[in-house]
């Protein structure tokens, strides 16, 4: 059906003064963000480890000219005062110690805009080039149990060149009348990190969030009212608004029997074959860990179970890392104690194979001048790149990244004696460590719900759990399928519960969907039972090599699982790549693992064995390692595997 209605007005309309030339200033906070690395932080001083990524918040403000000879476009200036200073992310130094770093970076900018309002109205968008001059270059290096070091950065760029876009729009608060116009708008910005490194050397790089307000004044001339005829037609049409059925969500909730606080573990950590060097240098890195000849006499590796964290949640990667950073303690313990067996040291430094032999040659000196080896069983090499290099032909995102996990020296060997077979003719893993400690909060612990299809229909969704005695708890907002709340979160201090499951998620089309469920959750101290860990490690970007870790899951892992046990697997990517597509690839490879493993038990007729499988992709609080460092990138592309008893 159709309605047509026909509506004719006299009315007298008053037009907004309308200024050409605006004045005023501005205040805002810079949300700053820090990529790439830095370590050499003046010509005399270098921190034992780098730092990479880091943030923080800081203020701008700039007296501002706009020139708006039209309606939708004219052009803006701002002379800025410009804050970029921040905090790097803490890291640990070699004496496992945090260390930090603050910048006070500050400039004079100069920010050039077109501007463009493109529906002729309050709203308006922006975009131009910036010139920043520095005024400002201090820093202040902390570590625990050493005197602060402030100084001022080296090599820091006097002006610094880079680009920027934002929005904006103009609130009035003068009358329309008035030939003195005043402006209230709110803005937000973005500062891109292209050519925005503070610093001639290292890959530092700031990029910038802005989101602030503008006061503006103009002056213009008032225009007379004039009475108009306006002539209006509405053309309405009713139409049947039909109920299109949406897609459900599977909502379910996985709880377990009881929830172990604590579990004995013990763990084969797989032991990287690399050893990598900071952007710049051909020097082993101090984090890792060099002996004098006399330390060196008496070194052996079950030296490492001593003095380690017990926490195997909050200290595994301190522990796992301090193994790891013993590697070249390790290599000449195994070549002094396997005499026939030899090693090659493959250098890789990006388009400088000279570079990556001296790498390889340092490594080398080390082991034969600390470890007494023969030189004639240490070969050494040097390329451009590793046989398996993280940055592929045609990468453009975070290059800086991958180029630090390329910068290595890699440990090759064909002797079985140094090797662990994990898969195929030739393994490129030394042999693991073992390494035993008590896991608090296992995963096997924590409440899984699953809104299967909520990362496809809905924005967001979150829980609430309700006790008997009416105490709520809230957890999320979540935005794929699964998430995980630990079962000593919910307890807290009580040792069994009964609790009310309430699912409720926001669909796209704006509708509100819920679900219930319920759980109940008992507590037992398990610290008795033991647990066994495996860890699979993955090349960059590469899920298809599980296939060649077939004949050790099943040879190696699934003699060792029980009949009505209980197998963990969880996959983790790094930070480097897409979200989703790094959540994707931590499913395909957990997956991949599942799948050969219980192909080998229903070949060796074991029954009643349960998984659960968890793809974590970068997920920082499930991840294994932090990713500040390319060590701790490389053991983040991984599959871990738990082994629990019944």
């Amino acid at each position: 059906m159709l309605i047509f209605a026909g509506l004719t007005l006299q009315a007298q309309t008053e037009k907004r003064v309308r200024p050409i030339w605006w004045f005023g200033e501005s205040g805002a906070a810079n949300f700053n963000y820090y990529r790439g690395t830095t370590q050499m932080l003046t010509d005399n001083f270098s921190t034992p480890v780098a730092f990479h990524q880091g943030n923080s918040i800081k203020p701008y403000g700039s007296l501002l000219i706009e020139y708006r000879p039209k309606r939708v476009i004219g052009v803006m200036l701002n002379i800025a005062y410009d804050d970029r200073g921040g905090k790097f992310n803490q890291v640990i130094a070699p004496c496992n110690c945090p260390a930090d770093i603050t910048a006070k970076l500050n400039y004079i900018s100069f920010e050039p805009s077109l501007r463009i309002a493109p529906f002729s109205s309050a709203f308006y968008v922006f975009a131009g080039p910036t010139l920043g001059v520095n005024i400002s270059k201090e820093f202040v290096y902390t570590q625990q149990k050493q005197t602060d070091i402030r100084g001022d950065w080296s090599d820091i760029n006097k002006t610094v060149f880079a680009a920027q876009a934002g929005a904006g729009i103009d609130i009035p608060l003068s009358k329309k009348t008035s030939t003195a116009q005043m402006t209230l708008s709110p803005f937000v910005s973005f500062q891109t990190d292209l050519f925005q490194s503070p610093r001639t050397v290292e890959s530092w790089s700031i990029y910038t969030y802005r989101a602030g307000i503008a006061l503006k004044f103009g002056s213009g001339k008032s225009k007379k009212s004039v009475n108009t005829i306006i002539h209006d037609t509405i053309n309405t049409k009713l139409v049947s608004i039909l109920s299109v059925p949406v897609k459900e969500i599977q909502f379910s909730v996985r709880s377990p029997k009881a929830v172990p606080f604590n579990r004995q573990v013990r763990e084969t950590f797989p032991l990287r074959n690399s050893v990598f060097f900071t952007m710049g240098s051909v020097e082993i890195p101090v984090r890792y860990i060099q002996l004098n000849q006399a330390q060196a006499n008496t070194f052996n590796e079950n030296q490492l179970q001593k003095n380690q964290p017990d926490n195997l949640n909050y200290g595994r990667s301190a522990r796992q890392l301090n193994v790891y950073y013993n590697i070249l303690n390790l290599v000449g313990d195994r070549l002094r104690s396997n005499p026939k067996s030899t090693i090659t040291l493959v250098g890789s430094a990006d388009k400088n194979p000279v570079e990556g032999k001296i790498m390889a040659e340092k490594i080398k000196s080390y082991l034969v001048t600390i470890y007494g080896i023969d030189a004639a069983r240490i070969s050494t090499e040097g390329r451009d790149k590793p046989v398996i290099p993280s940055e592929q032909p045609g990468a453009v995102k975070d290059l800086a990244l991958l180029r630090e996990g390329d910068r290595r020296v890699d440990i090759m060997s064909t002797s079985p004696e140094l090797l662990w077979q994990v898969g195929g003719a030739n393994s490129d893993l030394l042999r693991p460590v073992q390494i035993n400690a008590i896991q608090t909060d296992p995963l096997d612990s924590h409440v899984i719900f699953t809104a299967a299809g909520a990362a496809e229909l809905l924005d967001s969704w979150s829980v609430t759990v309700t006790d008997e005695q009416g105490h709520i708890q809230n957890y999320g907002p979540f935005t794929q399928d699964q998430a995980s709340v630990s079962g000593k979160t919910i307890l807290g201090n009580n040792q069994q519960g009964n609790y009310n499951i309430l699912m409720t998620g926001q669909t796209k089309t704006g509708q509100t969907i819920t679900k219930t469920s319920f759980v109940t959750l008992m507590t037992i101290d398990n610290t008795k039972q033991e647990g066994l860990r495996y860890s699979i490690l993955f090349d960059f970007d590469r899920s298809k090599s599980i296939a060649s870790y077939e004949k050790f899951l099943t040879d190696i892992i699934v003699p060792l699982i029980p009949e009505n046990g209980t197998v963990i697997i969880q996959g983790h990517t790094d930070i480097i790549g897409e979200e989703k597509y790094n959540l994707n690839l931590s499913v395909e490879r957990a997956e991949g693992a599942q799948k050969i493993l219980e192909r080998a038990l229903l070949n060796a007729g074991k029954k009643g064995v349960k998984f659960e499988t968890y793809g974590f992709g970068k997920e920082a609080d499930k991840s294994p390692f932090e990713n500040a460092l390319p060590e701790e990138r490389f053991y983040n592309r991984t599959v871990i595997i738990d082994i629990i008893s019944n």
